[in-house]
């Protein structure tokens, strides 16, 4: 479980909750617990906090996870590749070779 997670709604003040999981690509609704306003009180629309909520992605901006949430040891630098590995989505960049051919032609032009 993901603890503290602050979930920036659109058009709404941003919410903290805790997350069961990191929301995948495939995803189309976050789920979360434990659910209440930045300042600690119950938001206006639930009426236990505890509860089971489920947001649609498309009404979420974006998330926001505590370095110690995600498990991460936070050196005062925000090590994004550590962060990106995590979650599942870092991918080594390619190495692109350069068509000379291509080039040659382009500058023709």
């Amino acid at each position: 479980m993901i603890q503290n997670a602050v979930i920036h709604l659109a058009n709404e003040q941003p919410l903290v909750a805790d997350l069961f999981e990191m929301p995948a690509t495939t995803d189309v609704a976050l789920a979360c617990t434990n659910l209440r306003t930045l300042s600690g009180k119950r938001p206006l629309f639930a009426d236990h906090t505890d509860s089971f909520f489920l947001f649609p992605l498309i009404h979420i901006r974006f998330i926001e996870v505590p370095p110690a949430a995600a498990g991460l040891e936070s050196n005062g630098r925000g090590d994004a590749g550590e962060a990106l590995d995590l979650i599942g989505e870092a991918q080594p960049e390619e190495d692109l070779t350069i068509d000379e051919d291509f080039l040659r032609r382009v500058r023709e032009a």
